[in-house]
């Protein structure tokens, strides 16, 4: 089952990761504009994260496998449609289904993973998915840029959209042979549809403006205002069920729990950071340095190893430590961001790279220590009734911090980077954006001790580690 879930989320990361190489070469082919390609890559993203909570509250009520099934046949659907297709348009469209299913799919992954693991056998899988989609994200640009070296840009970029098709139809066939029966884990199978209504449109509200450029400043407080508007009509909404002795969209342990709430902040420091800081990093490399995307690849490749060594690794340090495994994450992760800088300014050119590849290796260690133990802290205060929300909130969450770090922090590299290859500027650039991040994770940092401070004394981490099921804390679930 494990196996399965690893399956799915390699599929639709190495799907995101391959393509961003090959933009370059599918904007020449299909003569598509700046906004065509922004739509193309970032579409994916936002109806990924339109999806999470849907998905997840669909399976809560209704069972998790027909769900995933369906998810991954239409993800595969759609990406033969976006690479045989012969405009911007048909691309687009198949990009913003193929980000649906694929959200429809991770929020079953999360959910089952929740289903069917305790104590520290959650965070070792959680650990072992988080490994996978580091491998697909460093592999990605690799393979995609070898596509299209070798079969020319006409051709390469269809190809990169054709790279995930094998493995969704091993997922299928690994989901059918070993998923378990669809089981309902929701008491009431009523679907707040004005809830999720109301979720959307407050996420859209949120990602659309970081995903394509306001035109006026006016523009951008009308998205705002939108955004506080629906927030406070779905907490009124919510509150008006419960009242009503009817089931809200977000389970009311969710929002009363300081240490999921603290936790969901941490997760969307460290993965707004990592990805933003991963995004300059190719940028600088590539456009500020003058490498090659395979060279590019080989300088971020060390960041996957070391992400996946200490992923596999970081349970040992909770069962020692706990849940200060994260803050020990963080703070080398803020190490390695503060690393990039002073390598950025004072290493010579000639071995920039190699320096850089180390802060790289540090980082990814840095995530693997941060990301699935943080999972798993922030999932044990989902109850089990609300698992598939609970994750997709989660994964929604960081989806959202993704967009708009990937939209504020490269802005800072451009801002500062300027002039021919190697130049100063581009080295300031790199080190002020290495500066933000770093600032980011400090947050992260200081959120994570908030929410170590509120959680309630329990059990030390070797005992939960022997326990087979997890207390729900909630008084309704128990």
């Amino acid at each position: 089952m494990l196996l399965v879930c690893l399956a799915a989320g390699a599929t639709t990361l190495l799907d995101q990761a391959v393509l961003n190489i090959a933009v370059p070469s599918m904007r020449q082919s299909l003569g598509a504009t700046g906004a065509d390609v922004q739509w193309i890559v970032a579409g994916y993203s936002l109806a990924f994260g339109l999806a999470l909570v849907p998905g997840g509250s669909l399976g809560d009520l209704h069972g998790r496998k027909r769900l995933f099934m369906a998810g991954v046949a239409v993800f595969l659907a759609a990406g033969v449609t976006a690479a045989t297709g012969g405009g911007p348009v048909t691309l687009i469209g198949a990009r913003l289904v193929q980000g649906a299913a694929a959200g429809l799919v991770n929020s079953q992954v999360i959910a089952t993973i929740q289903d069917v693991f305790h104590g520290v056998d959650r965070g070792r899988a959680l650990g072992l998915y988080a490994v996978t989609g580091g491998v697909a994200t460093a592999l990605g640009p690799p393979l995609g840029g070898a596509l299209v070296a070798g079969l020319g840009p006409g051709t390469g970029w269809r190809c990169c959209l054709l790279l995930s098709g094998p493995c969704a139809v091993l997922t299928l066939a690994l989901g059918a042979r070993w998923l378990p029966p669809p089981r309902r884990t929701a008491r009431d199978s009523r679907l707040d549809l004005l809830g999720l209504g109301l979720l959307c449109g407050c996420t859209l509200a949120l990602m659309v403006p970081f995903i394509r450029t306001p035109d006026s400043g006016g523009e951008a407080l009308l998205w705002a205002i939108a955004v506080c508007v629906l927030a406070a009509v779905l907490a009124a909404h919510q509150r008006l069920r419960v009242r009503r002795g009817r089931p809200p969209l977000v389970h009311p342990t969710l929002t009363s729990s300081k240490p999921y709430a603290l936790g969901t902040a941490v997760a969307m420091a460290q993965f707004g950071s990592s990805l933003a800081a991963f995004l300059v990093l190719t940028v600088f490399l590539q456009d500020g340095l003058g490498l090659s995307a395979l060279l590019t690849a080989a300088v971020t490749l060390p960041g996957a190893v070391g992400m996946g060594i200490s992923s596999a690794l970081a349970w040992r340090l909770v069962r020692r430590i706990g849940p200060r495994t994260v803050s020990v994450g963080l703070t080398l992760g803020i190490g390695a961001a503060l690393s990039g800088v002073a390598v950025a300014l004072w290493v010579p050119t000639p071995v920039l790279p190699a320096a850089l590849a180390g802060t790289q290796l540090m980082s990814g260690a840095a995530g693997g220590l941060t990301v699935s133990p943080n999972q798993t802290q922030v999932l044990q205060h989902a109850p089990a009734e609300a698992a598939g929300v609970g994750g997709g909130i989660l994964q929604m969450a960081q989806r959202i911090a993704a967009a708009i770090c990937l939209s504020a922090v490269p802005a800072v590299y451009l801002h500062v980077a300027s002039g021919p290859p190697g130049g100063s500027h581009a080295r300031a650039g790199y080190a002020l954006a290495s500066c933000v991040c770093a600032g980011l994770l400090a947050a992260g940092l200081l959120l994570s001790l908030l929410r170590h401070a509120a959680t309630p004394p329990g059990p030390s981490a070797a005992a939960s580690a022997n326990r087979t099921v997890v207390v729900p804390r909630s008084k309704e679930t128990t």
